[in-house]
């Protein structure tokens, strides 16, 4: 409480979970698991055969959660700084706190037909959760509800960005695109260094589940 932080509100959450499907013998990672909470939930979703691994960068918060999911076999605890480290590849990546833009090693560690759950802030007045999924010609994208959380440390900062949405245009998002593998175009809504989001389909891309 006195981190102003709180467990999320749930109604939120199950409508998150909805929306990423988590499957038995699915790889999770959660990025800020808090206390553990949802980490309980969603590593009970991938069973059997499942497992889920959390970053959480508050030491003292990394230690309450190992010691609330202790019984959950198929779980494990890393304290420290996931917009940092190199994560595992992932059949869902679920991010718990508003990222300006995800950085490169996250879409990297995403499977195929993987999705990343996060809440996006990339200005103040533009703040909605965002389902990435990896498909075979790259990553579709689409704004789902409108979401708050605490700031990510590591992918917060909007000093890198060349372009901004508005709550407009953030609306329209349908994929996103590494920079180093293609260039911002005109259907760019938000542009940041290492990646950009576009109001087009990703090329290829029939409407077919990932």
């Amino acid at each position: 409480a006195r981190k102003r932080i709180n467990n999320g509100e749930p109604f939120l959450h199950a409508m998150w979970i909805g929306a990423v499907a988590p499957q038995p013998g699915e790889t999770i990672t959660q990025i800020g698991l808090g206390m553990g909470y949802y980490s309980a939930i969603l590593s009970l979703l991938v069973q059997p055969g499942g497992r889920l691994t959390g970053f959480e960068i508050d030491s003292e918060l990394a230690e309450l959660a190992r010691r609330n999911l202790s019984g959950f076999e198929n779980v494990s605890v890393v304290t420290g700084d996931a917009a940092a480290l190199e994560l595992p590849p992932s059949d869902l990546i679920y991010v718990s706190a508003g990222v300006a833009a995800p950085p490169e090693q996250w879409l990297a560690a995403l499977r195929p037909g993987g999705r990343l759950i996060f809440p996006w802030r990339p200005t103040a007045e533009v703040a909605f959760a965002m389902l990435v999924k990896r498909v075979l010609a790259g990553f579709e994208a689409r704004p789902l509800m409108s979401s708050w959380f605490i700031p990510c440390a590591g992918a917060s900062s909007s000093k890198d960005c060349v372009l901004a949405p508005n709550p407009s245009t953030a609306r329209r998002i349908r994929s996103l695109h590494l920079t180093r593998e293609q260039a911002p175009d005109d259907s760019a809504v938000a542009v940041y260094q290492h990646v950009w989001f576009s109001s087009a389909k990703v090329h290829g891309y029939n409407g077919s589940k990932a």
